[in-house]
């Protein structure tokens, strides 16, 4: 994967995470842009401001979201959660595949992250 893509990955998964957390203005922007795949021309009209002012409001809140990262760890633990539970799922497959309950369950898990 680019670099860029795992960049724009990245934000999106934060804005996921710690969406509540952001103003209307900040929400509405970073929806357009990463969510809608507006440019920031597009947004600019639609909001009457400058293409300046939306890369600039885009910029703070992406430093805002990785900031509650640093803080909260909503997306690394996620990240982590995630590896530990495919390594589970992976073990019980392996040494108790006649177990449908068992798989049963783990394979719940998965469903819920």
């Amino acid at each position: 994967m680019s670099e860029n893509i795992e960049k724009t990955t990245q934000i999106n998964m934060l804005y996921d995470f710690y969406q509540p957390l952001l103003t209307t203005k900040q929400n509405l922007y970073m929806q357009l842009y990463y969510g809608d795949d507006y440019s920031l021309g597009e947004i600019a009209q639609l909001q009457q401001v400058s293409r300046q002012a939306v890369y600039d409001n885009l910029q703070r809140t992406v430093k805002i979201l990785t900031k509650y990262e640093q803080q909260l760890h909503l997306y690394r633990n996620f990240l982590r959660r995630e590896k530990l539970l495919r390594q589970l799922q992976k073990q019980i497959t392996q040494k108790y595949s006649d177990d449908v309950d068992l798989i049963s369950v783990t394979n719940e898990l998965m469903k819920l992250e």
